[in-house]
């Protein structure tokens, strides 16, 4: 029986490696240029230093 477990951690790291390989290979839309610029844009503010409040 404690063969079958050792045999079966290697099939079950196979069947997630084939399923991650397949997910990150997947058809993905384009993305929109002006929303990628924004969203970008957006990004940079956040990190920004607070103006001054005098």
């Amino acid at each position: 029986m404690s063969a079958l477990v050792w045999l079966a951690i290697p099939a079950v790291a196979l069947v997630l490696a084939v399923l991650w390989v397949a997910w990150s290979n997947r058809v993905r839309p384009r993305a929109d240029t002006h929303e990628t610029v924004e969203e970008h844009r957006r990004f940079r503010k956040a990190f920004e230093p607070p103006p001054d409040r005098r």
